[in-house]
């Protein structure tokens, strides 16, 4: 069923307003493109700011019983990162599917602009001829009014028939022009109604194509939420299987100092050591300073 043929109106624009809401595609075109890669850029922010905290968390401290809690924050936020990168490029990928689109989409409207010159020559030749029927209509309709002017008023019979001549030769002329108009009305409506159905399918082929292009969109974004929704279980999981114990355990067994407990330790008396006699120490000579010895004394001088 054609739709857009009823866009025409008295004044015959339907032509120009399908043909610019065709145009009108390429711009929705370039918009969901702006739209994609915007979103794109967001997705390649949100994945670095994960690999941040993916870095701050390696960064966490190691002391402690928490220590290795944060090797699951590690791990869940590389993922995360991972996830959002990857939405990232299905996004980039989903913008050259639709620069893609818009390239064949003018290609498209250049051949339709060539093919529809005869619509176009159509709809201006009904809008002369409309604007031609207007003004012998006009013409017409004073002929006849002047004629029924001088009739109420008992004119002259001479100047009766001469503006009785003129109506006649303007109803002569409105008539040429009323076969002309419905003429290229005809043709007009012809052209006109081939051109709305091809305006149409246009319309429908770019609507179904942009369709499939957000479902892509959709479906990455769908995709994305179900791998972060993956992530976050088995972190929670994860979380949950380090039990306090574990932790208590691992700190013991990665810190700990050893198993050995101290020995019990009895009193013990104290035994006075036996001197065997052949050890006996022998006194050794005592130092002397030279000339300080009683024998190195000077005798008195008396």
């Amino acid at each position: 069923k054609t739709v857009f043929y009823f866009v025409s109106g008295e004044k015959n624009a339907g032509f120009d307003l399908l043909y610019h809401n065709m145009k009108h595609g390429q711009i929705a075109t370039k918009e969901l493109a702006e739209f994609v890669r915007e979103r794109a850029a967001i997705e390649e922010t949100y994945s670095k700011s994960m690999s941040k905290l993916a870095k701050m968390a390696s960064n966490g401290s190691p002391l402690g019983t928490f220590a290795p809690m944060w090797d699951l924050f590690r791990v869940s936020s590389d993922k995360l990162a991972l996830c959002h990168l990857e939405l990232m490029r299905k996004m980039n990928d989903l913008i050259r599917d639709i620069n893609k689109y818009g390239d064949e989409q003018v290609k498209v409207h250049r051949k339709t602009k060539e093919e529809q010159v005869g619509t176009l020559d159509a709809v201006q030749a009904v809008q002369v001829q409309s604007g031609h029927l207007q003004k012998f209509r006009e013409g017409y309709h004073a002929k006849c009014i002047e004629l029924d002017r001088l009739r109420k008023e008992g004119a002259p019979q001479k100047e009766l028939e001469k503006a009785e001549m003129k109506s006649k030769k303007s109803a002569e002329s409105f008539a040429v022009c009323i076969e002309k108009y419905n003429r290229v009305g005809g043709d007009f409506e012809q052209k006109m109604s081939e051109s709305a159905q091809k305006f149409q399918d246009i319309e429908e082929a770019h609507l179904r194509q942009m369709k499939q292009l957000i479902k892509g969109y959709s479906h990455s974004i769908e995709d994305t939420h179900v791998q972060v929704g993956q992530v976050h279980e088995e972190f929670k999981q994860n979380v949950e299987n380090i039990g306090i114990d574990n932790l208590i355990q691992r700190f013991a067994e990665q810190k700990g100092t050893g198993k050995d407990k101290p020995a019990l330790v009895g009193f013990e008396e104290y035994m006075t050591a036996l001197v065997p006699e052949g050890s006996k120490k022998s006194r050794g000579k005592a130092f002397r300073i030279p000339g300080l010895g009683k024998r190195d004394k000077e005798p008195d001088s008396t």
